[in-house]
């Protein structure tokens, strides 16, 4: 079987999972997309409003800062792999109804991050770039200080032979001025270090899938 084929099968299991409290609210499971062969992964943390509607991952905002980068430095879209950490909305709704998002809870993620195990484990990426901490709170180490360690290449993840974080790009457009155009920066050169990594080295990441 192959390995697009493995993560449609994949996918249609995940669409259907309620082992969080997450499935009350959703719209929709937004599970990755991409290349399911993708020498680069890309991982947020969790789908926001658009995404919930479109049952797509980085679709709003964020998404396209995300498209405008990747075009940049010389990336489709459909070459790579974008994922969340969970795989549903977190949201809360308040007493006159209105939906907000809100960060995952352990529980949730917990819960979730199997999916993220099996995709990662499927594809065996080169180069893994969490978007923002709670991705590299959960795939580098817990603690992880983004404005010490943005950037940094480690090398001890059993998914892939190198993994970095950098800013994600929600946070990039809550900046103004000066900073927004510091931080976008960052982010450029990020995803093209990530690049250049990717097609340095024929390395794979070596795990082994568990389905569970």
């Amino acid at each position: 079987m192959s390995v697009a084929e493995e993560m449609r099968k994949l996918k249609e299991r995940a669409m259907s999972c309620t082992d969080c409290d997450l499935h009350k609210t959703r719209t929709q499971v937004v599970f990755g997309e991409g290349n399911p062969e993708a020498k680069i992964v890309f991982v947020g943390e969790g789908p926001g409003e658009n995404e919930d509607r479109e049952g797509r991952p980085f679709v709003g905002r964020a998404g396209r800062l995300l498209n405008q980068v990747l075009e940049e430095i010389g990336l489709k879209r459909e070459e790579v792999w974008i994922t969340n950490v969970i795989k549903c909305r977190a949201c809360t709704i308040d007493k006159d109804g209105r939906v907000k998002n809100r960060p995952p809870r352990v529980g949730e993620v917990n819960a979730c991050k199997k999916w993220l195990d099996a995709e990662l484990k499927l594809i065996k990426p080169t180069v893994i770039v969490c978007l923002g901490n709670p991705a590299a709170n959960l795939l580098i180490h817990k603690g992880f200080k983004m404005l010490e360690e943005r950037g940094r290449w480690f090398e001890s993840s059993p998914y892939a032979p190198f993994i970095m974080a950098t800013l994600h790009p929600a946070f990039v457009l809550r900046q103004k001025g000066e900073a927004f155009e510091r931080a976008r920066a960052d982010l450029v050169n990020d995803l093209l270090e990530a690049k250049r990594k990717a097609e340095s080295t024929d390395k794979r990441g070596g795990s082994q899938l568990t389905l569970f």
